[in-house]
């Protein structure tokens, strides 16, 4: 039961009752009736409001994800460019930054250097070549 059934039901039981308002008791349970009548139309007139601000609100939301979508691009899409693009003769690597985790593509020369940048989020990746060398030696024996 809404708080506005609950306050015309309190109405309907003092109607009821028959109270004289024309003594103090009476004059004064007939103002708490109408003040709570008051409180519940205030109440409701805010809860609709509410209702409807929350629904622009999700609208608004709504339109400003397209409006990301549009300047960042889809979180879910590809890269902009395939390991194909590199050219057949370099080899391309990759790995996943630790910080954003997004997948860094890059070729031999970035790897002899032993560290890259990460363009997503520009932290700097080490790269330690001597524990591969390690290991082919040890594939070879």
């Amino acid at each position: 039961m809404s708080i506005t059934e609950k306050v015309a039901y309190l109405k309907g039981l003092a109607e009821g009752l028959e109270l004289n308002t024309e003594k103090k008791e009476g004059k004064l349970l007939a103002a708490i009736i109408d003040v709570l009548e008051d409180i519940a139309l205030e109440l409701s007139d805010i809860e609709d409001a509410q209702e409807e601000l929350g629904e622009g609100l999700d609208a608004v939301s709504d339109d400003l994800e397209d409006v990301e979508d549009l300047l960042y691009g889809e979180e879910d899409e590809e890269p902009e460019y395939e390991l194909d693009d590199l050219g057949e003769d370099e080899e391309c690597y990759a790995t996943t930054c630790p910080t954003c985790e997004e997948t860094i593509y890059f070729d031999e020369s970035v790897l002899e250097d032993g560290e890259v940048v990460c363009p997503n989020c520009g932290e700097k990746l080490e790269f330690d070549l001597e524990s591969l060398d390690e290991d082919e030696t040890e594939e070879e024996e």
